[in-house]
Order: structure tokens, then C-alpha cells, then sequence
């Protein structure tokens, strides 16, 4: 998320020499610990942390939301529920007390009342979203906020009303408009406005800060991720730590370490509040499964044939290869091969932007819970996908099979 400066700075020389030596040393202390056990990313102690940091854990990134977004001061003054609803923001129906229940059912708790999200925000109601309530004169006041891995990667299954009920982690929200809650910010220039606003929901440019170009991407599930060796849409990274690790740094803001020769970058936030935190993040994501297709929703006889054809006539098994549907990490593949290129609206390349300037064949896993397709969400259904590649790539598939093939993408 862009800093209203235009430069991301880092500390130089001796200093960062030694951050490093430091960071290096703790993450060799945290594998210690772990593999101590004998359990290593499956020990049960490990992943309850980890959730608790996938839920909580803001890195310190208080200092870029409220110190220089201030958008402490955007939530007490006009960021009612209704307003944060819309924006896709979530309440989890597990952090609020019965009376709290019952006066948002009766009534008597009002949902166009900013105080009332101040409210939630002390309950740590409001999914990946943290804040830091304070009484000033008997009235409380939200004095810090930041955000968390959940904001952007759960959900909640909407059992109490839309935007509210139990979590549901690990599952993109989609209905989450990231720049328009970041364009609130008073810290903002009208054109850095304008980009962020440009992105709509469920969409993301985790390039934007760096390099100045404007082409959101989709926001992925962050479940599903056990055997997945390749990382990020474009691969530029082989474990969930290199993901969660820019993330935590360079977007969330959060204070720690982040180095990527291969794109000249060097972003030192001290106190580092992130390196020991990675292992247990990444031990409760990959316990994370996929969401099993719900029952009646594909047709399991069309799913049989269409898996035929994803095997043959439509060539998908080719890069959408083994148990987890992806050729990578032992392959990558140019932007030219790729059917989701050009990018829409003449954007950038997500590819270019990238480490590795080329494009992971995505694992396929809960497609029926995260349209749209595709990193930037070209093709808004399965049947969007399948026609995009029959197009694309000449396959010249009958009515019948790609009706079958969109069964068999539905069942995984």
C-alpha cells in the first residue's frame, strides 16, 4: 500500500549489516525451537500461534496506519457499520457478547453510528482489522489502529446477516475494496486517490508502492497451500514465508526485513517484528485445507467427462499437472503463453513487475469459491476460463465438452 512519500527508505551500512546478522540469528532460533519437537509446521502449539497471528498480530503497522494515514481518525468520525459493510469489511459473530447480539437483532445498537464500530473494534469484532480503545472522559475513543493477515484472506459465512458471522479463514475476501478504505486516508493527494479507488473489490496492486504502476491483482485464497512449492502468482518465491514476509513488510507496513536482489530491494523497519513470527504463520496457513465443492453444486457425471477432457482434448493437464494442478515450481511460463495477457485496460504486466518476469501456472483448488479468474480476474466464472482458453489456444472443443470441463473445475 503506497506511502504517501514516493520513496521506501532503509537504513545503510554497519546498521543494517547488523539487523541482518540479528534477523539471521533468530531465524535460526526459531527453526531450533521448532524442529525440537519433532512435529516441525504440524505441531499443533505451533499452528495455534500461527492463527492467532493470522488474526491479530499487526507487525507494529500502527506507526503507517495511524501515525501517517491517520485513519484512526477517518474510523471514529465517519466509518459507521453500514459504511464499513459496504466496503466489505467483516464482524465475527464469535467476538461479540449476547447483549451486543441481541441489540444489533432489536435495534436498540445502532449500525450508522461510528461509535458503534469503535465499539467492535474493542470487542476485536471486526475481521483484520485492530484497534486500541482508550476511555477519554468516560468515552471511548479509538486512539490506534491497524490492520492483519485476515483482512485481506478470511471471510466470514454471513450465518448472523451479509458481512457478519464466524470466520472463515483462509478464504479471500473478495467483497473487501482495499483502495477505497485506503483512499479515506486525510494523508492522501487527490491523484493517490484516484489510483486506489481505481481497484474495486477484491483486488489488490501489491506492486503499486514500488514501482508507481497501476494494475491490481486478485486477491488469492490463502488456503489450500500445503505442497505448494511456488509461491505468488508470478513465482518469485518457493515457500509461504517469502510471501508472507513481503506482505507483513511492504504492504501491511509492519516492522521487519525485507531484501529481493533480483529486484534492487531493501526495506529495513526496525523493531523486526516479523522474522520470528513466519514459522508459526506459516504452520497454521498450511493447515488450512480447500473448501470441498458443496454437495449438489456440479454435476458429478458431466465432472467425470469433463475430467476426461481436462486430460485430453483441453490440454489442461499439461501445466495444471499432479496432485496440486501446477507444472511449477519446475517450470514457469512467459507472459506470451499465458491467456490472461494482455492485461485489461492496457496495465502493466504483472509479469514484468515481477522477480522472475514470468507467470506460475496457478494450483487449482476451491475454484467454485473465489471468481474471478485468473490474476486479474479476466474471466468472471468457469465458463469465462474455459471459453477464455478455447479461444486462446485453438482447442476447438464442442458445446458438450466445455459444458463438461466447467463441471469437473466446479468439483475441485
Amino acid at each position: 500500500m503506497k506511502r504517501p512519500s514516493t520513496k521506501l527508505k532503509s537504513r545503510t551500512g554497519a546498521i543494517a549489516l547488523g539487523v541482518v546478522v540479528a534477523w539471521c540469528s533468530a531465524v535460526v532460533l526459531v527453526l531450533a525451537c521448532n524442529q525440537s519437537t519433532g512435529l516441525g509446521l504440524n505441531d499443533p502449539a505451533l499452528i495455534a500461534r500461527g492463527k492467532d497471528i493470522f488474526r491479530f498480530d499487526t507487525f507494529g503497522d500502527e506507526t503507517f496506519w495511524t501515525d501517517t494515514l491517520r485513519m484512526h481518525e477517518v474510523i471514529s468520525a465517519a466509518v459507521d457499520p453500514t459504511t464499513a459493510l459496504s466496503v466489505g469489511l467483516k464482524v465475527d459473530t464469535d467476538s461479540l457478547p449476547p447483549a451486543v447480539v441481541q441489540g444489533i437483532q432489536n435495534g436498540s445498537i445502532s449500525l450508522k453510528s461510528p461509535a458503534t464500530t469503535v465499539a467492535l473494534l474493542k470487542l476485536n469484532a471486526v475481521v483484520g482489522v485492530k484497534g486500541i480503545v482508550t476511555s477519554v472522559n468516560g468515552q471511548d475513543q479509538l486512539t490506534r489502529v491497524g490492520i492483519t493477515c485476515a483482512l485481506c484472506h478470511s471471510t466470514v459465512d454471513n450465518s448472523f446477516a451479509p458481512g457478519i458471522g464466524k470466520r472463515l479463514d483462509g478464504w479471500p475476501n473478495h467483497d473487501l475494496n482495499p483502495g477505497a478504505i485506503i483512499a479515506l486516508s486525510p494523508a492522501l493527494t487527490p491523484p493517490q486517490k484516484a489510483v486506489y479507488n481505481s481497484w474495486g473489490k477484491g483486488k489488490y496492486d501489491a506492486r503499486f508502492n514500488f514501482d508507481g504502476q497501476n494494475a491490481p491483482s486478485v486477491i488469492p485464497p490463502a488456503y489450500g497451500l500445503k505442497g505448494v512449492n511456488s509461491i505468488t502468482y508470478t513465482g518469485d518465491g518457493n515457500t509461504v514465508q517469502y510471501w508472507n514476509r513481503y506482505v507483513a513488510v511492504t504492504q501491511m507496513h509492519g516492522h521487519g526485513i525485507w531484501t529481493e536482489p533480483r529486484l534492487g530491494e531493501n526495506v529495513v523497519n526496525l523493531p523486526d517484528m516479523v522474522s520470528t513470527k513466519l514459522a508459526a504463520l506459516e504452520a497454521y496457513q498450511l493447515s488450512l485445507p480447500s473448501p470441498a465443492a458443496p454437495g449438489g453444486s456440479f454435476d458429478a457425471a458431466a465432472a467425470a467427462r469433463g475430467q476426461a477432457v481436462f486430460t485430453g482434448a483441453g490440454n489442461c493437464a499439461s501445466c495444471h499437472a499432479g496432485s496440486k494442478f501446477t507444472d511449477a515450481p519446475g517450470r514457469l511460463h512467459a507472459p506470451t503463453e499465458v491467456v490472461s495477457e494482455p492485461e485489461p485496460n492496457g496495465g502493466p504486466s504483472l509479469a514484468s513487475r515481477s522477480a522472475t518476469k514470468q507467470y506460475r501456472t496457478t494450483p487449482l483448488r476451491g475454484l467454485w469459491q473465489h471468481a474471478p479468474y485468473f490474476h486479474n480476474g479476466v474471466a468472471a466464472s468457469l465458463d469465462a476460463v474455459v471459453e477464455l482458453y478455447n479461444t486462446r489456444k485453438g482447442l476447438n472443443l464442442s458445446a458438450q465438452q466445455k459444458a463438461d470441463l466447467v463441471q469437473y473445475l466446479k468439483s475441485l
